[in-house]
């Protein structure tokens, strides 16, 4: 599982600036050649920056498939799911082809920490679905920091989907709220057979 910044308000920004991320990496499969899905940009292809009274005034407005449908202002970089802030997976091809839309909640294991958290299909764009937010990551121990050379190599990351399970689209700013929203729909996060079986 790669370590997904995308939603952080400073992602991404004009060289010179300290970011979270290459900025080869907001492009479709991380190739230079394809189009940029990590932040907003104009209508000539330029990068729209954050303004004085946003989070990092100056850096680009980092987006992610999941948004705050009761913030219509697609340049607020508080409309997107903040990768330091909350747990979420990015849906890929399988999950997709089974029903798992944006925003359902998931259930994240580690077998190497032996945790289990919380998380929503937070982001779209890799098709093996391989990524995680730099706080879902950090939530199951693992000391990352940024989304620059950080990987959970092994075969040790377990995700299981709640297809359907946020059909109200609700939407997050703090891990505590979608803790307790999962809790309430009586989802689980006992990864006891997982951890019977090694990576």
């Amino acid at each position: 599982m790669d370590v997904d910044v995308d939603g952080a308000p400073n992602a991404y920004g004009p060289p010179g600036k300290e970011t979270l991320d290459f900025l080869l990496n907001a492009h479709y499969l991380n190739r230079a050649n394809k189009a940029i899905v990590g932040y907003l940009i104009d209508e000539h292809g330029r990068p729209i920056l954050q303004g004085p009274s946003d989070p990092f005034p100056g850096y680009y407005i980092s987006q992610t498939a999941f948004t705050d449908m009761e913030n219509r202002n697609e340049r607020d970089p508080r409309r997107y799911v903040d990768a330091r802030n909350i747990n979420y997976v990015v849906r890929g091809n399988v999950a997709r082809r089974r029903g798992v839309r944006v925003g359902d909640f998931v259930s994240v294991y580690s077998k190497r920490a032996r945790r289990g958290v919380f998380a929503i299909v937070g982001d779209t764009g890799n098709p093996t679905g391989e990524e995680g937010s730099l706080h879902l990551l950090q939530d199951l121990g693992y000391p990352f920091h940024d989304g620059k050379n950080d990987s959970v190599e092994r075969p040790e990351i377990v995700i299981r989907f709640y297809p359907g399970s946020n059909p109200q689209h609700q939407f997050f700013f703090t891990q505590g709220e979608l803790d307790e929203a999962a809790r309430k729909l009586g989802l689980s996060r006992d990864f006891s057979a997982a951890a019977r079986t090694h990576p």
